[in-house]
């Protein structure tokens, strides 16, 4: 009973979605082929369907129209929902074939050529439409008839019914095969974009994870000094009066509450392999050694560092910082797409902000790319998060002769500008 049941269901149950075949498609033409295509079918049946009911079997006139006219409009409603049209040409194919029986023994019985037609362009969109079970009770459906009408009218049955059988059947299946594997490759691009964008989203929060780490030894430095100023002052100070004591010892308490907090919180975002970095941050002082490692990997990098930059003597632990990842990526990129080519990196000051610029030249020939540990693994991220912690400025891009540009302003004070990036 319940076989049954499903079997009914299956031939009274449409797919919800009712758009016509090709509807995604990103040009108008094309999505206008399957309306273009119906409507040449109907317009060359419906007037052969009555001309051959009329002419060849000796149907009534008004008859012949209406079977006609019901068939090729549930060809054009297969468009958009072919169940509803199957369920509405089935029955004119048995009242086709009870008012065609015996009329034309030379003529095919009991699928008129127009009827034929109709019905399997209609399985065409039942193929791309309809679930697999639909397709199967329907492809029962039109076997059975075809065996109860050889059965019961063997003398008048031709081969017409065993081709409808095989080629409905064949269609469908094929339609099935051909939308299961569309499905699928949509499904597939679908899962590898929301890969990509989880990738995106992890590459983000390591980046800023490594930033806060990085802060974290350059903060954690200047806390410890301000503590141990504070705590000795009372030792090197002769002669402070006691409310200046309990001031400096609050001083230093609030220091370590402060760097024992900033430890807790920078836990939550370390790896539980990573270990702290003991070794001190770079800066501006260490890139002529960053280009000397660079040249090793094939890429001739040169660097001027402005009088003005000279002159400002050490900058902020952060921008120096920035600064030095800045160079190191947009270097680490040369020498993976570009090995083998020269690049420039130039460090001026002015306005109280720090221009960092890199470019390079397009890569010589074809030369292989080369790997190099170097890299912080991730590119641009990592340069949008730095330039955005210190309220600055981003331009990156191809240029003209095709090589590569990188440039970021650092503010070396303290701003309320609200933070900006620009892409070429």
């Amino acid at each position: 009973m319940t076989t049954w049941k499903t079997f009914l269901r299956a031939l009274v149950e449409p797919v919800p979605d009712h758009r016509p075949p090709l509807h995604n498609a990103r040009r108008p033409w094309v999505r206008a082929l399957p309306f273009l295509a119906v409507l040449a079918m109907v317009g060359s049946l419906l007037p052969t369907g009555v001309v051959a009911l009329t002419q060849f079997y000796g149907v009534n006139g008004g008859l012949a129209a209406s079977l006609a006219l019901v068939q090729t409009g549930a060809l054009a409603l297969g468009l958009v929902r072919p169940l509803t049209g199957w369920q509405l040409m089935a029955p004119t194919v048995v009242i086709g074939a009870i008012a065609t029986h015996g009329a034309a023994a030379d003529q095919p019985w009991p699928w008129p050529a127009p009827t034929l037609l109709c019905y399997l362009f209609l399985m065409v969109f039942l193929a791309i439409r309809e679930r697999g079970r639909t397709l199967l009770a329907v492809w029962a459906v039109t076997f059975l008839g075809n065996s109860l009408s050889w059965t019961a009218f063997s003398e008048y049955f031709d081969g017409t019914s065993v081709v409808v059988t095989a080629l409905s059947g064949v269609i469908m299946l094929l339609g099935w095969s051909l939308r299961g594997r569309g499905e699928a490759q949509r499904l597939l691009a679908a899962q590898e974009q929301i890969s990509e964008t989880e990738r995106a989203r992890r590459t983000l929060l390591e980046e800023r994870a490594r930033i806060a780490r990085e802060l974290h030894d350059v903060v954690a430095h200047h806390m410890s000094v301000i503590t141990v100023q504070a705590d000795s002052a009372p030792y090197r100070i002769e002669g402070l009066p006691e409310p200046a004591v309990a001031e400096f010892g609050q001083i230093a308490a609030a220091a370590r509450g402060s760097l024992a907090e900033m430890r807790r919180l920078l836990g939550v975002l370390r790896a539980a392999d990573t270990e702290a970095d003991k070794a001190p941050q770079p800066g501006l002082a260490d890139l002529p050694g960053l280009l000397s490692t660079v040249a090793q990997a094939g890429v001739r990098a040169e660097l001027d560092l402005a009088d003005e930059v000279l002159a400002l003597g050490p900058v902020p632990e952060a921008v120096g910082l920035s600064a030095y990842r800045i160079v190191q990526e947009a270097l680490a990129n040369v020498v993976r797409h570009a090995p083998g080519a020269t690049a420039r990196v130039r460090v001026t000051a002015s306005d109280g902000a720090l221009t960092v610029d890199v470019d390079n030249d397009p890569a010589p020939g074809k030369a292989p790319a080369v790997e190099t540990s170097a890299s912080t693994g991730h590119g641009l991220t990592g340069m949008r998060e730095r330039v955005r912690l210190l309220a600055g400025t981003l331009d990156t891009g191809p240029t003209a002769d095709g090589g590569y540009r990188v440039a970021a302003v650092l503010p070396i004070t303290a701003t309320d500008a609200t933070p900006g990036e620009t892409t070429a």
